[in-house]
């Protein structure tokens, strides 16, 4: 399997496609990647010789990837949050920055859906009941 930025990428796959699995590689810049390394998109990973992926490891170390871009991204949205920005504060109450409607929907950002307001007859009977058991 091989192993370029610090990510096993998938044998199987063509090389266009795994280069995919690597954190800050996408589809737009593949192309670019290959094409600097004159790599054969067309290419299984498997059929990489030694030779290719050393060029494509080149490649990819100067791209910024993985780690440092976790980290980039983490310090950047931290700046955001102690700037007191929307888009901060927004991360900060763990909803959607970018003007999305969040009375229905936005379910990623939000987590499970937490049902507020009247409770079942028997639901009800059991929290008086722990309210009286307490008193």
């Amino acid at each position: 399997m091989p192993r370029i930025a610090g990510v096993d990428i998938p044998e199987q796959k063509r090389v266009e496609t795994a280069l995919a699995y690597i954190y800050g590689v996408g589809r737009n810049n593949v192309q670019q990647i290959l094409s600097e390394a004159g790599v054969d998109a067309d290419k299984r990973a498997k059929d990489l010789t030694a030779d290719e992926t050393a060029r494509l490891q080149r490649v990819v170390d100067k791209i910024n990837t993985e780690g440092n871009l976790r980290k980039q991204v983490r310090e950047n949205i931290e700046r955001l949050k102690r700037i007191g920005t929307y888009r901060g504060m927004r991360h900060s109450v763990g909803l959607p920055g970018r003007g999305q409607r969040t009375r229905t929907n936005a379910r990623t950002k939000r987590g499970k859906k937490k049902t507020v307001g009247a409770l079942k007859r028997d639901t009800r009977a059991v929290l008086a009941t722990s309210k009286t058991a307490k008193e």
